[in-house]
């Protein structure tokens, strides 16, 4: 019995599979990059924080310059906002060095 192989052609394998070169399904592709995934999740959250923040510097400093449209309880608000957004992110970033070292000291 004679066997002979046909070279492999990797293209031909990934369209019989339904994907495209990046592993994608085809017709997917769109989608998964106007979704954005998790950098872009991470990056809109990391701007909310920030522009929490600079909204509660800007009431910090309206209510130093005695600005009679700004209280003082509407700062305070927004501080304690800013802050609890703040503190969230650290306690996200410490989860992902943590689970990034986790992964990296595994053993293959």
């Amino acid at each position: 019995m004679n066997v002979t192989l046909k070279p492999f052609d990797f293209a031909q394998a990934v369209a019989r599979a339904g994907l495209n070169t990046q592993g994608l399904p085809v017709g997917k592709a769109a989608e998964a990059t106007a979704g954005g995934g998790f950098q872009a999740a991470l990056t809109q959250a990391l701007g909310a924080v920030s522009n929490s923040q600079l909204e509660a510097g800007r009431l910090q400093r309206e209510v130093q310059l005695d600005n009679p449209n700004v209280s003082i309880e509407e700062t305070m608000v927004a501080m304690q906002k800013a802050q609890i957004g703040f503190q969230a992110t650290i306690q996200v970033r410490n989860k992902l060095v943590q689970a990034y070292s986790d992964i990296m000291n595994m053993q293959v």
